[in-house]
């Protein structure tokens, strides 16, 4: 029986409260998404660390984290990021894409993110799931499309336009491309599956401290 073996392709830097509760990001990722038996490798792309390319085919799957920098900036390592994503695209690789990693997975294929109009979205927010919507198999296993979905959220920077060929799989009041999917292959997620309530409050308190966001987002985001 063939073992699966996947990917996460790290954006940032692990904070110093998820390093030391959760052991780093990337123990976080395997909470969330592994599955016993499965072996997974850290690269942490933001150090310009970067799977060998020779080595992709060995891969099931790839999830790239979402991360502090923008994703439509020209650091050296997004650029290379964006070629290895592409690269990925072409191979049919399944790729995960959170928040960054959605934002940056849409700029690689051909589509537009930037700054969002309506400023920063934090907290719990409710997505709504685009009626009449054709599943992709690797979302065949919920047993119903819900029509509402509860994700937590923490981003500035939104997909204005998604790749040609992508479809819009979910939406909310605050942002027009919550979820995309392309093909079989393909899935963009603006929120955070992977966080815990803990993690976002620990969020929340650091940028406020470092004055990113104001007393009264922070509060909302917090209790409501």
């Amino acid at each position: 029986m063939k073992v699966g073996r996947y990917a996460v392709l790290l954006a940032a830097r692990d904070s110093e409260y998820v390093e030391r509760v959760y052991g780093g990001y990337f123990n976080v990722f395997i909470a969330a998404f592994g599955e016993e038996g499965e072996r997974w490798d850290l690269f942490r792309v933001v150090d310009d660390e970067f799977p060998d390319m020779s080595e992709l085919y060995k891969y099931d799957g790839f999830v790239i984290s979402g991360s502090p920098y923008d994703a439509y900036g020209n650091d050296y390592w997004i650029l290379k990021l964006c070629f290895l994503l592409q690269t990925l695209d072409a191979m049919e690789k399944k790729v995960l894409g959170i928040c960054f990693g959605h934002q940056v997975l849409c700029r690689s294929l051909g589509g537009k993110v930037g700054k969002a109009c309506s400023g920063w979205d934090i907290g719990l927010r409710t997505v709504e799931v685009v009626k009449d919507l054709w599943v992709p198999n690797f979302l065949e296993e919920l047993d119903e499309m819900p029509s509402t979905l509860s994700i937590i959220e923490c981003h500035q920077d939104e997909v204005f336009e998604v790749p040609m060929g992508a479809q819009v799989v979910a939406f909310s009041e605050k942002t027009g491309v919550e979820m995309f999917v392309i093909g079989q292959h393909i899935l963009g997620i603006q929120g955070h599956p992977e966080y815990t309530k803990d993690i976002l409050y620990n969020i929340i308190d650091r940028l406020l401290d470092n004055n990113s966001i104001q007393r009264d987002i922070a509060e909302k985001a917090k209790f409501g």
